[in-house]
């Protein structure tokens, strides 16, 4: 792995960028992050008037004021992209903005150190990648999201498709399923195992207790000191709640 790699960053959420930093440190502690852009503005503007060499670019999509996609089209960037984002429907289009990779949040080590090892690779190699071979790789990001649990119910087993269920809840280390009928049923999985299974597209983690339907919510209320409350459908005996510090990324989310 390259020794002297630095590293850009564009990220508009504070924790996941210390989080990524922290990861490439650890990785490999000679890895330097250049700077880190929470904006469009401001990554056309760091790029267009800054004079500083740079290997290599972290970039979310979403960010505050657009799409990262934006600063590419502004700016002359010539180096390769790993997109890291909540979202997979910017895929082809990441990989007409010098993408090699796509990584769906949350991410882990391990696909940081893959990704990174794809990178040394193709630098080293001297290697372009083919458009089929980025469009294959597009369909397992895709795909690999779980389309269906098949639930212990009553001594039968039950397939019941994902996007049928309202909302998952935990409860005493039991994690239930509620669907969009009203069924009930519990699930073998934490809640954890479920945000890495299911499309951050279709589910969001709302607190440590929920993960939630977008197709579920009714409305949002403001709540006290910056949270929000969530309406859904069926309607939960607990209240379902956003922190302040999710509030901003769970708009985004919904905004789409």
């Amino acid at each position: 792995m390259n020794p002297n790699l630095r590293i850009i960053l564009i990220e508009d959420e504070a924790a996941t960028a210390r989080n990524l930093e922290y990861i490439l440190k650890e990785i490999n502690p000679d890895i330097e992050v250049v700077v880190i852009l929470q904006s469009v503005t401001e990554g056309v503007d760091w790029l267009t008037t800054t004079v500083s060499d740079y290997d290599l670019i972290f970039s979310d999509i979403r960010l505050s004021d657009g799409l990262s996609f934006e600063i590419f089209k502004q700016t002359n960037i010539k180096k390769p992209v790993i997109f890291v984002t909540a979202y997979n429907d910017y895929a082809i289009e990441a990989f007409w903005n010098n993408g090699i990779d796509y990584i769906l949040k949350p991410f882990d080590r391990e696909e940081i150190q893959r990704t990174l090892l794809k990178y040394n690779t193709l630098i080293a190699s001297d290697i372009k990648i083919k458009k089929e071979a980025l469009l294959k790789q597009l369909e397992s990001v895709t795909n690999r999201y779980r389309k269906s649990f098949l639930i212990h119910y009553c001594g039968r087993l039950i397939p019941v498709e994902a996007a049928k269920i309202s909302w998952f809840y935990t409860a005493n280390e039991i994690v239930y399923a509620h669907t969009t009928s009203g069924q009930q049923y519990t699930v073998e999985f934490t809640l954890e195992q479920l945000e890495r299974d299911l499309s951050p597209e279709l589910f969001f983690r709302a607190n440590r207790q929920f993960i939630i339907n977008r197709n579920a919510i009714n409305a949002v209320e403001y709540f006290f000191n910056g949270r929000l409350l969530i309406k859904i459908h069926p309607s939960s005996q607990e209240q379902i709640i956003v922190s302040k510090a999710k509030a901003m990324m769970f708009r985004k989310w919904l905004d789409q």
